[in-house]
């Protein structure tokens, strides 16, 4: 009797326990509201000291603690970088403390070491944020990182496509407006040292521009100490014909007030380009002529790009700050050589003549901008107002001469020989003045409104001399100067809210545009305005904690380039000229995106976009004249649709993948200029992958090796077919001294598959192109740090969409 009576007090003591074993959860964010991950969070018991329980947080900044007695514990919240939160908890039953801010340290970091961490990836309502700081990625630069970014493809030329669309490049949420190459020689030359994350907003909200498609926002680390600090990267690179060196260096100062930081990179280059091109002319479905040409173009090159940033705190709520971008292109190193022949077959295929072309460009470009911006911080904890005046000096010249010999079918008796000049030059003065606002509202809550005016003045010349017995003659026919001006009125709202297990975000962006293009030699106005409406919707649904269901839809502009609309007929030889189009409209893009993550690893998107007036250059042969003419235009419409793979994942301890797919849909409209102005449709399915491996070796994980795949299927883009290409990369990085410098060596392209080819057949038009580039590369780079190597930049872009349209070409 008295042992069951004990075995009963047992079994109740036991049940009374584990009725009081409770639990506590929360999340840890930074003083942006930001997550933080792998935060320490320990409970310590108060009378008994020894008795401690913790965890860290997730990705997400999320933790829980069970199994805890009901008793009172101290709780400590610790990361590097960040103050250690202290504060004492009585519990009773399960409880949830909500959310606790992490402040950041002010003071120096001593004989800290720090092991390289893997990249991890973060799925949000709006944004895939690719986590890169001190991990193995962050001795690259810029575009190395990039191309190790999920849902990022960037080809070995440097062109950067999301979702095959052009993306637009933020710093800091900071727009950055250059071309294309230059953002290319930006990304190259700027160390990866700095970077906190790249933020992939494949449908980006109202406080965005709502020119361009896709957003890639390159989020830089903050101060975490006072001081000095410092690094000198370079990069060398062997392609098949020539090398390439890019060299720059970082400057970061930090002290109670200033914030200072400038970012140096020259690069001197020649690149080298290959193209067979074959032109088949046709009248009443016949052929009459056809032309074989080889192309041989070599670019050299050695930009200057200056970049710096200096924020002076007056106060604590008030910051004061100027940033400005600076890109030179000296006109003795920045030329074009071109060497080609074309042989002239007549309709049975006999070869009839030969002419060959050489063309030399000397360019020189001075990209000035500068901005000031102003910040305030009011009482309330992330409520801020801020403003900011920009301007931008674009000077761009361009002078061409050509020489042309014509032969018989020889190839030695001369026929005739033609020499034209070309010097062309575009100034624009760009001014924009902006203002914006945030407002928390509690904490799952914010508001956002702003407003945006510029004003755009462009003037651009073109002559051309036509020489005859060695003097230049002024071709009045093809000279011409033309004035264009814009103003541009923006506002925009948005609203956001989290809830349990939902996610709301919706925003409304207004734009007016008024625009005047005057073409002087030929007295033709062109005067256009129009108001666009520009909407964004976010939601998600977190189905439970591994699994999130979210859908987008968003409404884009794409204004044609200042070049673009330039009427001038530019000659690129006897044959063939650009052209651009004043009457050019905007695109505007109508994006539905539906996605689903599961297991937080896997996540499967289907979108849907309708592109209306899209802005192309469409290459027509004329066959009446002979000519190839190349024009700025509008066709139609594209409607594409497809579904998105990406995933970011553990294979083993040391092995890390990445792996994003895409099959799709698309269908172009356009109108045949050049065959009675037919409307015609091209559509194809296509796909594009990408599998990434990273590897690391050693206990301290200082060396890597990096294994990447590219593969893009045939696809469409207006009347244009390309062909197929993939390519293999592989690169092997060892970081030093204690993580102060780092050493790499790979190769691009590693069996020289990148190469394609542009088909357009249809009707009277008959065209094939084959380009060579120099894909496989051969590259070396290092990276070495100084100073306070725990600092980290404030490094800032200049957040202009119209600078953009600066140099479309």
């Amino acid at each position: 009797m008295n042992l069951k009576l004990i075995v009963s007090l047992i079994f109740l003591f036991s049940l009374t326990s584990l009725a009081q074993q409770i639990s506590v959860n929360g999340l840890v964010k930074d003083e942006n509201k930001q997550p933080i991950a792998f935060c320490n969070v320990t409970l310590t018991e108060v009378l008994n000291t020894s008795a401690v329980s913790g965890t860290t947080t997730n990705e997400d900044g999320t933790f829980v603690i069970d199994n805890l007695k009901p008793v009172d514990y101290l709780l400590k919240i610790s990361f590097l970088g960040f103050e250690t939160y202290q504060d004492t908890l009585s519990l009773k039953k399960n409880q949830s403390i909500g959310a606790i801010i992490l402040k950041e340290q002010t003071q120096n970091l001593e004989s800290v070491t720090i092991i390289a961490k893997r990249p991890t990836v973060q799925r949000l309502s709006d944004r895939l944020v690719f986590n890169v700081e001190n991990s193995t990625l962050s001795n690259g630069n810029v575009l190395d990182v990039l191309k190790n970014t999920p849902g990022v493809i960037v080809h070995n030329n440097g062109d950067i496509a999301i979702k095959n669309s052009i993306p637009t490049i933020y710093i800091n949420d900071r727009k950055v407006h250059l071309s294309s190459n230059e953002i290319r020689q930006l990304l190259e030359g700027s160390s990866a040292s700095n970077i906190k994350s790249i933020e992939v907003i494949t449908n980006p909200p109202a406080k965005y521009e709502a020119e361009g498609g896709s957003v890639l926002n390159i989020v830089m680390s903050k101060g975490l100490s006072p001081g000095y600090n410092g690094s000198i990267f370079g990069t060398y690179k062997q392609g098949e014909q020539y090398p390439k060196y890019s060299l720059g260096t970082s400057q970061f100062f930090k002290s109670e007030k200033i914030d200072a930081y400038i970012n140096y990179n020259v690069s001197p280059r020649k690149d080298y380009r290959h193209n067979s091109e074959s032109v088949n002319f046709i009248e009443n479905n016949q052929k009459t002529s056809s032309w074989e040409t080889d192309f041989k173009r070599t670019r050299a090159s050695s930009n200057h790009t200056l970049n710096s940033n200096i924020d002076f705190k007056v106060n604590k709520n008030n910051t004061l700050g100027f940033s400005t971008n600076i890109l030179l292109s000296p006109k003795n190193h920045t030329t074009t050589d071109v060497a080609s022949v074309t042989d002239v077959f007549n309709a049975v295929n006999t070869l009839d003549s030969i002419f060959k072309t050489n063309n030399h460009i000397e360019d020189e470009l001075t990209n000035l901008a500068f901005t000031v911006d102003y910040t305030h911080q009011f009482k309330k904890e992330g409520e801020q107002l801020s403003v900011s005046a920009h301007h931008t000096n674009y000077d761009y010249v361009s002078d061409q001469f050509v020489n042309t010999d014509y032969f018989f079918a020889d190839r030695t008796t001369l026929i005739r020989n033609n020499q034209f000049q070309t010097i062309s030059d575009q100034k624009t003065e760009l001014y924009t003045g902006q203002i914006d606002y945030e407002l928390p509202i509690g904490e799952t809550a914010q508001f956002e409104m702003g407003a945006k005016i510029s004003s755009i003045a462009s003037d651009s010349q073109l002559i051309q001399y036509n020489y005859e017995n060695g003097q230049p003659i002024l071709d009045t026919n093809n000279s011409d100067t033309f004035l264009y001006d814009e103003l541009n009125y923006a506002g925009y709202a948005s609203y956001s809210k989290d809830w349990d297990t939902w996610s709301l975000k919706g925003g409304l962006r207004a734009e007016y545009t008024d625009r005047t293009g005057n073409s002087l030699s030929v007295n033709v106005v062109n005067k256009a305005n129009y108001f666009k409406v520009f909407p964004s919707f976010y939601m998600s649904h977190d189905l439970n904690d591994n699994n999130t269901l979210y859908f987008n839809y968003n409404k884009r502009i794409y204004r044609p380039g200042y070049s673009l609309l330039n009427p001038f007929k530019y000659y690129l030889n006897d044959n063939t000229y650009s052209t651009g189009n004043p009457e050019l409209l905007p695109e505007i893009d109508d994006v539905l995106t539906l996605g689903y993550t599961f297991n937080k690893k896997y996540t499967f998107e289907a979108y849907y976009r309708y592109e209306s007036n899209p802005l192309l250059e469409i290459t027509f042969q004329d066959n009446t004249e002979n000519i190839l003419k190349i024009i700025n235009t509008n066709i139609d419409r594209n409607i594409s649709y497809g579904l998105d793979f990406t995933t970011y994942t553990k294979v083993l301890n040391d092995w890390n993948l990445s792996v994003y797919a895409s099959l799709f849909y698309t269908e172009g409209q356009f109108i045949a200029e050049e065959s009675n102005n037919a409307v015609l449709v091209n559509d194809k399915w296509s796909a594009y992958g990408q599998i990434i491996n990273y590897f690391s070796f050693l206990k301290d994980k200082s060396l890597t090796a990096d294994v990447s795949y590219l593969y893009i299927a045939p696809m469409v883009d207006g009347p244009s077919v390309y062909s197929s290409r993939h390519g293999l990369d592989m690169t092997l990085k060892k970081t030093l001294w204690k993580e102060k410098g780092s050493l790499s060596i790979g190769v691009t392209d590693l069996f020289n598959t990148q190469n394609f080819t542009q088909t357009n057949k249809y009707l009277n038009q008959d065209l094939f192109l084959k380009s060579r580039f120099e894909n496989r590369l051969i590259v070396v780079g290092f990276n070495y740090k100084f100073g306070n190597t725990r600092l980290q930049t404030n490094e800032k872009a200049i957040d202009l969409e119209e600078r953009d349209r600066l140099n479309s070409n």
